[in-house]
């Protein structure tokens, strides 16, 4: 490995096609690793298979066609998601199901086909991205919040479960951030431009968090000169979780 810390290592990303994702596969690949894109939709940029994570044998398809492709497996970056709106009283059990199956399941079955891989690697890492809503209540966020919650709380049972077989698992923690899917948020709103101004007032730095600003505590979660990092959660949130200013 030379000073960019990830030559030689393969990286998978699910939903790395656009978004955080997309600029994780960025930083990533600058830092001299390949990159596996795992999505829906084809990576313009890097190597991809089409995957649905809501499908184990998609997962389990697309994880061997990596390992045959690149010849190994160092990190995953547990990625895919999708969104919901509503109160306990808004969203459907379709829709509960469909949210958890995405968004918890779907890293399930991510890791759990790269697990043999990544115990052959001296690097081994996975990085969950959870959000900013699995510990700050947040408007009409019930069924988004209850998923990214139990994601933090899977991240810290998978590092726990695999510290003593040298692989790392942590999460970052995103605000609001500056994605296409926050974008198709907005334009559902009366008012967007309302609606955006008022997500960028909710962050203490006033504006919303950049994929690019993730992206980088992503790479700093998976790098392997910080082998003393597991079972952290990591906020990328403009100072949202922490922070109170009023005076």
């Amino acid at each position: 490995m030379n000073g960019n810390g990830f030559e030689g290592l393969t990286v998978v990303i699910s939903g790395g096609s656009s978004g955080i994702g997309a600029a994780a596969a960025d930083a990533f690949a600058a830092r001299g690793a390949n990159v596996a894109v795992l999505d829906l939709n084809e990576s313009p940029d890097h190597w991809s298979h089409r995957c649905d994570v809501a499908d184990d044998n998609q997962v389990r398809l697309a994880v061997a066609a990596v390992a045959d492709h690149f010849g190994r497996i160092d990190v995953v970056v547990n990625n895919a998601g999708i969104g919901a709106v509503g109160t306990v009283e808004e969203n459907s059990d379709k829709q509960w199901f469909r949210v958890l199956d995405v968004n918890l399941l779907g890293m399930v079955r991510l890791a759990r086909a790269c697990l043999p891989h990544l115990r052959e690697s001296e690097h081994a890492a996975i990085v969950n991205t959870s959000s900013i809503a699995a510990t700050a209540g947040l408007v009409k966020r019930a069924l988004y919040s209850a998923s990214k919650g139990a994601v933090q709380s899977l991240t810290m049972a998978m590092a726990a479960d695999h510290v003593a077989e040298g692989i790392r698992v942590n999460c970052v923690n995103p605000g609001t951030a500056d994605t296409p899917w926050v974008q198709r948020l907005l334009d559902q709103a009366d008012d967007p431009a309302a609606e955006r101004a008022r997500l960028e007032a909710r962050q203490p730095t006033g504006r919303l968090v950049s994929a690019e600003e993730v992206a980088t505590a992503i790479v700093y979660l998976a790098d392997p000169v910080n082998k003393a990092l597991t079972g952290t959660a990591l906020a990328v949130d403009g100072g949202m979780s922490g922070l109170r200013l009023v005076k």
